[in-house]
C-alpha cells in the first residue's frame, strides 16, 4: 500500500478468508457489465491514488472505451509521496470534481458521504468476500467497491539469506529476527550489502500506519473497533519499540546518522536498495513487486514475505486487508454515473477485465469469480499473501479505523522525531494517547 496515504482512516479492515478463491463466479460479457446501452457521450474523470496501478488502469480504460465509444475516460494519479487525501479535497474544491475516486474505511465514508453514490444494487456486490464491505456501509447503504486485497511484512531476498546461512522458516520470534539481523550485519561485506534493512523514515504511512498496525491489531479486533475507540491503551508499545529499534539499528543511514533515516523514501528503499540487492529486508507489501520487478526481474522471482514479530503476541501472522475503495461522485448526472458504475463492474467481473486485474494490475482480488487456474496471482509476494491467508495466519488492518490523519500526521511524525532523537519513546506514547483522544472528541 504505498498507496495508502492520508485517506487511510482508511482502510477498513478485513483479512483474506481461507476460502479466498472459493465461491461462485459472476460472469458477464466484455461489452460492459451492467449494460452500458446509453448512446449519450459521457466523460468519466478518475482521480486515484495507486501509482503502481496507473499504467494498468490506463490500459483498462482504453479497452473499455474501445467497446463503448460514447465513453471518454481520463485518469489522474496522485500518490507515491504525495498526499492523496489533501489532493482529493483540493480536487473537490475546484470546478473539476472527479467522477470516480478513492476512499478508505468508515471515517472516509463519513467524511465524504454527501459526495458518495449508493452502490448497493451493483452486480459485483454479491461476489464480495465476507467483511470486505463492512467499513464502507453506512445506514444500510454501500459507498465503496474494494480495490483488491493486500498483505505486508518484511520482504526478504532469498538469495542473500541463503548465502548468509539463514533459514527463513526459523524466524518466528523477535529474538529470531534479531539473530538473523546480527548474522546479516556481520557478513555485510561478503554479501555486498549497505545495510540489513532499508527503513523509509520519510514515509509516515509505512511507520505510522503499517508498522503501528502490528501493535494495534493486537489491541483491537477490527478497524471498526479502532474507529469506535475513544482512547487507546497502546498496550504493546514496548514491543513495537523493540521492533522499530531493531530496524533503526541495522538500517541504511545515508550519512551514517539515525536522523538521515528520515530522508529515505519508498523509491530509495525499494528500488535503489532492495531491488539492487543492497539490503536484505524491507518493510513493504505485495504491491511492491512491480517496482522490484521493474529494476531486476531475476531478483524479483526470488523474494518472499516474513511476518513482523512482536514479543508475546500472535506469531507468524501478517496484516492483510483492503487498501482502498472505488467510490462514485453522487453529484454527477445520471448518464455519467451509470457509465462509471458499468466501467467498474466490467473491470472486475468481465472475462477481459478479470484477466487484466490479475495480469496487468497484479491484484489479489477482493471478489469471488477468480477461481480458474488462469486467474491465480503469479508473483511470489501475492502467492505468499494467499499462503498466509489460507493458513489463517493474518491480522486485520486496524489502521483503517484510526482517526483521520492520526497515523501519518501525529504518530508517524512522532516516530520520525524518535528516530532522530528529538523525543523519547515515552513522550511518543504520551502524545499518541492524547492526540487520539483529542481526535475522537471533535
Amino acid at each position: 500500500m504505498r498507496n495508502v496515504k492520508k485517506l487511510v482512516a482508511l482502510a477498513c479492515s478485513v483479512v483474506l478468508t481461507a476460502g479466498i478463491f472459493a465461491g461462485c463466479s459472476g460472469k458477464s460479457d466484455d461489452k460492459g457489465s451492467a449494460g452500458n446501452d446509453s448512446k449519450k457521450d459521457v466523460t468519466i474523470d478518475i482521480f486515484q491514488f495507486k501509482v503502481e496501478a496507473k499504467d494498468a488502469l490506463e490500459k483498462a480504460t482504453k479497452e473499455y472505451t474501445a467497446l463503448n465509444p460514447n465513453v471518454k475516460i481520463n485518469v489522474q494519479t496522485v500518490g507515491g509521496g504525495e498526499d492523496y487525501g489533501a489532493a482529493l479535497k483540493s480536487k473537490f474544491a475546484s470546478t473539476e470534481e472527479p467522477t470516480i475516486y478513492n476512499i478508505g474505511g468508515t471515517q472516509d465514508a463519513l467524511d465524504w458521504k454527501d459526495k458518495l453514490e449508493d452502490l448497493s444494487d451493483q452486480p459485483w456486490v454479491s461476489n464480495a468476500f465476507d467483511g470486505t464491505l463492512d467499513s464502507v456501509t453506512l445506514d444500510g447503504k454501500l459507498y465503496g467497491m474494494p480495490f483488491n486485497q493486500e498483505g505486508y511484512g518484511f520482504i526478504y531476498n532469498k538469495d542473500i539469506f541463503s548465502k548468509a546461512g539463514i533459514d527463513p522458516a526459523s524466524i518466528k520470534t523477535l529474538a529470531d529476527l534479531e539473530k538473523a539481523s546480527e548474522t546479516l550485519d556481520s557478513k555485510k561485506a561478503d554479501l555486498k550489502l549497505d545495510a540489513v534493512f532499508a527503513l523509509p523514515g520519510k514515509e509516515t504511512w509505512v511507520t505510522g500506519l503499517h508498522l503501528s498496525n502490528v501493535a494495534f491489531s493486537n489491541e483491537f479486533k477490527s478497524a471498526k473497533d479502532a474507529f469506535d475507540a475513544k482512547q487507546i491503551e497502546f498496550k504493546y508499545n514496548e514491543q513495537l519499540k523493540k521492533l522499530l529499534d531493531l530496524q533503526i539499528k541495522y538500517a541504511f543511514k545515508p550519512d551514517k546518522t539515525n536522523k538521515s533515516i528520515n530522508s529515505v523514501d519508498y523509491a530509495t528503499q525499494v528500488e535503489k536498495k532492495f531491488a539492487l540487492g543492497k539490503v536484505a529486508m524491507v518493510q513493504q507489501g505485495n504491491w511492491a513487486f512491480g517496482s522490484i520487478d521493474g529494476v531486476d526481474a531475476d531478483l524479483a522471482k526470488n523474494i518472499a514475505i516474513l511476518p513482523m514479530p512482536l514479543e508475546g503476541v500472535k506469531e507468524g501472522a501478517i496484516p492483510v486487508g483492503v487498501p482502498m475503495y472505488w467510490a462514485i461522485n453522487s453529484k454527477k448526472d445520471a448518464d455519467t454515473k451509470k457509465a462509471a458504475k458499468d466501467f467498474l463492474n466490467w473491470l472486475y467481473t468481465s472475462d477481459k477485465g478479470k484477466e487484466m486485474i490479475i495480469k496487468d494490475f497484479k491484484f489479489i482480488p477482493a471478489l469471488k469469480g477468480y477461481e480458474s487456474e488462469a486467474l491465480q496471482p503469479s508473483d511470489p509476494l501475492a502467492k505468499d499473501v494467499l499462503k498466509y491467508s489460507n493458513e489463517g495466519k493474518t491480522m486485520p488492518w486496524v489502521f483503517m479505523g484510526y482517526p483521520t490523519g492520526w497515523g501519518m500526521d501525529k504518530l508517524g511524525a512522532d516516530i520520525q522525531k524518535y528516530i532522530s532523537g528529538e523525543i523519547t519513546w515515552d513522550k511518543l506514547v504520551e502524545n499518541a494517547k492524547s492526540t487520539w483522544s483529542e481526535a475522537r472528541t471533535k
